[in-house]
């Protein structure tokens, strides 16, 4: 389905992390069918690749690098390639991220630090470098952080729920501090979308009913990302800046099934407080 205007990202040079699988995949393919060029990377230079002959095959501009995002020096010498070889950047796109589903009292240190270090230091470093490097001597430049919902606690993942939320106040302090260089940061909290990952990383039992904890009773799709992203990503996203954008089917909001279990009437509707009908000589 085409959502915007063919040509919408014409001449823009984006940079996708996490761009080999899922959501990141999908970015790619839509910011790269509006025209922009998108430079992919990821840890393992299979599914980037994968991901760049897509968008080659439909005559789209694309080129992928292997890269860890937590290793500073090598998102360094990524960020100058992509301005030798497409003399700017200005879009990034902190896809990449990762966590694990386990009862807090049984994550380890190692394990908490390892999810830290990918989505909160990772995000930094590969902001950090943008900014410096491109959007800073540009005057000009945007990032989209992407980051999980629910905000209101996230059992099975306090490490994950931690470092999204510090990803979240980096991009708000960031957008006040970098607003005289005209860039614009924003967060984009995820809720479940139909992926592989979820169908095959989770347990089955999770899989097959996270829908039903959803209002829309339904996984987000990652087209539905990636329009998001496209949006943030043109003009019409100028002045979104210092934001998060919860997109989630209203899983933000969820405190259970409407109407709750055994405060419904006899066919099953919402229960509504009985009130008495007024005396019109009362005040």
């Amino acid at each position: 389905m085409q959502i915007f205007r063919e040509g919408l990202l014409e001449g823009q040079v984006c940079v996708v992390s996490g761009a080999g699988t899922g959501l990141g995949r999908a970015i790619a393919l839509e910011l790269a069918s509006l025209g922009a060029t998108v430079i992919g990377c990821g840890r393992r230079p299979e599914p980037i690749s994968e991901t760049v002959e897509m968008i080659r095959e439909v005559g789209g501009i694309a080129e992928s690098e292997a890269m860890d995002i937590r290793d500073a020096e090598a998102v360094d010498a990524f960020f100058d390639g992509v301005l030798e070889r497409r003399g700017r950047v200005d879009v990034l796109v902190n896809n990449a991220g990762g966590q694990f589903m386990s009862p807090a009292e049984t994550v380890t240190p190692k394990g908490f630090r390892t999810v830290i270090e990918l989505n909160v230091q990772g995000t930094w470093q590969m902001t950090h470098a943008a900014a410096t490097k491109a959007f800073i001597p540009q005057r000009s430049g945007k990032v989209v952080s992407v980051t999980l919902s629910p905000h209101q606690g996230m059992p099975g993942m306090a490490h994950s729920g931690a470092a999204r939320a510090a990803v979240e106040n980096m991009m708000r302090t960031l957008s006040i501090e970098w607003a005289r260089f005209n860039i614009k940061l924003c967060a984009v909290a995820a809720g479940q979308f139909d992926t592989e990952v979820i169908r095959t990383k989770y347990p089955p039992q999770v899989s097959e009913n996270v829908a039903h904890t959803i209002p829309l009773q339904r996984m987000g799709t990652p087209e539905e990302m990636a329009w998001m992203i496209a949006y943030l990503a043109s003009p019409a996203g100028d002045f979104l800046s210092g934001c998060v954008i919860t997109i989630d089917g209203a899983r933000d909001n969820w405190f259970g099934p409407w109407p709750p279990p055994g405060a419904t009437g006899e066919s099953g509707e919402p229960l509504a407080e009985e009130r008495r009908s007024r005396d019109p000589e009362q005040p």
